[in-house]
């Protein structure tokens, strides 16, 4: 029993058992990459809905995060926040999944803006509705 259960939102206690100190700074490593992105997309988001959006889920995957990793450290107190795309669970990992599309559907939704506005004879202004 315990906390390395494979079953509890210690997986990140799993993965330091298993894979050792390399395999928990790769998890850190990899969830530090997720959120560099998502902070770029929001920073680079041509609408500010589209900013709040996504910098709303930065803090939302940065907060489980470091959650989850301080409670299997020992030094946050345990609260049961699942580690993101690592946790057992379907109803968080599909929130989390969704987050990523709304991410994505940002990240295109600049695309195309700007993909208009280099074509167009008038630049579009962000937040102007043409899409």
């Amino acid at each position: 029993m315990g906390k390395c259960e494979r079953q509890t939102d210690f997986v990140f206690t799993v993965a330091g058992e298993e894979l050792g100190f390399a395999g928990g700074i790769l998890i850190i490593g990899l969830i530090g990459v997720i959120l560099w992105r998502a902070c770029r997309i929001a920073r680079e988001a041509t609408e500010l809905y589209s900013t709040i959006v996504a910098a709303g889920i930065v803090a939302w995957f940065s907060f489980q995060s470091f959650e989850n990793i301080g409670m299997a450290l020992g030094v946050m107190p345990v609260a049961g926040i699942p580690l993101p795309f690592a946790s057992y669970g379907g109803s968080s990992m599909f929130a989390v999944w969704v987050a990523v599309g709304l991410l994505q559907s940002v990240k295109v939704q600049w695309s195309v803006q700007a993909q208009l506005s280099a074509t167009a004879s008038v630049p579009v202004r962000p937040g102007s509705g043409a899409v």
